[in-house]
């Protein structure tokens, strides 16, 4: 994997992760936690696919084709 894809999504999923964070913590959310007891759907995902991008980002930099 190119390298500059990896570095993109390592910062696209620390971006998502930080907005994930931010929804958990809104008033929706809030809301959504008193009569559910879990935060939204949206916030869970934007946090899933914040790690899931990350740690494919990570992978790629780290674990990618070396060249001999």
């Amino acid at each position: 994997m190119n390298k500059i894809i990896s570095l993109a999504l390592i910062a696209g999923g620390i971006a998502l992760i930080v907005i994930g964070i931010n929804a958990s913590n809104s008033f929706g959310s809030d809301v959504s936690r008193f009569f559910t007891g879990s935060p939204t759907d949206k916030s869970v995902w934007l946090m899933i696919g914040g790690v899931v991008a990350l740690v494919v980002g990570a992978g790629g930099t780290f674990l990618g084709s070396k060249k001999a």
